[in-house]
């Protein structure tokens, strides 16, 4: 592997490259795939199920976030890594439509390794898929090593902390474990929270569309005024 700074970041894993972009998602070059995870589309309707007022503008703008990065790469497939869906009560008429509209949009196939949120649920021309190989990644949404070969996945939602006490930010990350070779993506959707990754992982942080990568500070116990 080797450091970049800039928009994006190469990624090599025994003599295989993946580009980590700012746009929160992967781009394997050599199989033209773009990878995403954790796009929760329809969680603001799920909210609003339970009595929660959230603004339903999150789904058009993840979505639109994925129709530039396609157009901008021309991939022969998209991959999800799970959770394109929130839940069962998000899946609305609206959204089914615009998925199924969403392979012409893209301009290639679109295909989703199931994740937990995508339990029980059932979406009309797109299978939820077990989780495999795509040639040296192994795709998965739940973190699951593959011995051989790197494990790609979402479901973790990594977030790095950065500074201390009032100028403390939390911002996604690609987090990278070398004691299981998995790298977990960041959160594609625009309303999703994060967990803080190990303090073992290698990251790299995505901030302003911008991809760098990070040291992490040891935990202290000193606190900022």
């Amino acid at each position: 592997m080797r450091k970049g700074h800039g928009v994006d970041v190469s990624f090599d894993w025994r003599g295989q490259r993946l580009q980590l972009l700012g746009a929160k998602a992967a781009w394997d070059p050599q199989r033209r795939a773009l990878l995403v995870a954790d796009l929760h589309l329809g969680k603001a309707e799920t909210f609003q199920a339970h009595g929660i007022p959230l603004p339903s503008d999150g789904d058009g703008a993840t979505l639109n976030g994925l129709l530039e990065l396609a157009h901008q790469l021309e991939p022969q497939q998209v991959v999800v890594l799970g959770d394109l869906i929130h839940s069962r009560l998000g899946l609305t008429g609206e959204l089914r439509a615009k998925l199924a509209a969403l392979p012409e949009l893209l301009g290639c196939p679109l295909r989703l390794i199931g994740g937990n949120h995508e339990q029980g649920s059932w979406i009309e021309g797109l299978p939820q898929e077990p989780s495999q190989a795509l040639g040296p990644w192994w795709l998965s949404h739940i973190p699951e090593p593959r011995a051989g070969m790197l494990n790609l996945c979402g479901h973790l939602h990594p977030v790095a902390v950065v500074g201390r006490g009032a100028d403390r930010l939390r911002l996604p990350c690609f987090s990278y474990c070398e004691a299981s070779e998995r790298l977990a993506m960041p959160a594609f959707g625009r309303l999703t929270g994060g967990h803080p990754c190990s303090q073992r992982d290698r990251i790299w942080l995505v901030a302003d569309g911008a991809v760098v990568d990070w040291t992490q500070a040891p935990p202290s116990s000193n606190r900022a005024a």
